[in-house]
């Protein structure tokens, strides 16, 4: 079976995108299931672009790993243990598109 070549721009888009089409719908779906219940009402809410924006500055993998690693009230992988890394990735990138 031969492989195909990919090339270093293809992986790099892959790790950005985590590597699968509708990656925005897939985080928006996780938000809704898993994150919707506390960031809608408590900080930062989704969509406050000023609670956001000094965090949104740490970058998204700052974020993620945040989320991975529990902060402040919030337990470890938001409480979703269940939760893949990519799960909350996406669910990071799709909360941080709403606050631009």
């Amino acid at each position: 079976m031969k492989l195909a070549m990919i090339s270093a721009a293809a992986v790099a888009m892959l790790a950005v995108t985590g590597g699968v089409a509708g990656a925005a719908d897939d985080g928006k779906a996780v938000y809704t299931k898993s994150c919707a219940g506390c960031h809608t009402a408590l900080n930062p809410k989704l969509g406050d672009k000023k609670a956001w924006g000094p965090l949104i500055k740490k970058g998204a993998d700052a974020l993620t790993a945040s989320v991975v690693k529990g902060k402040g009230a919030m337990p470890p992988k938001g409480g979703a243990a269940s939760l893949s890394d990519a799960d909350i990735k996406a669910a990071v990138q799709y909360m941080i598109g709403q606050a631009k």
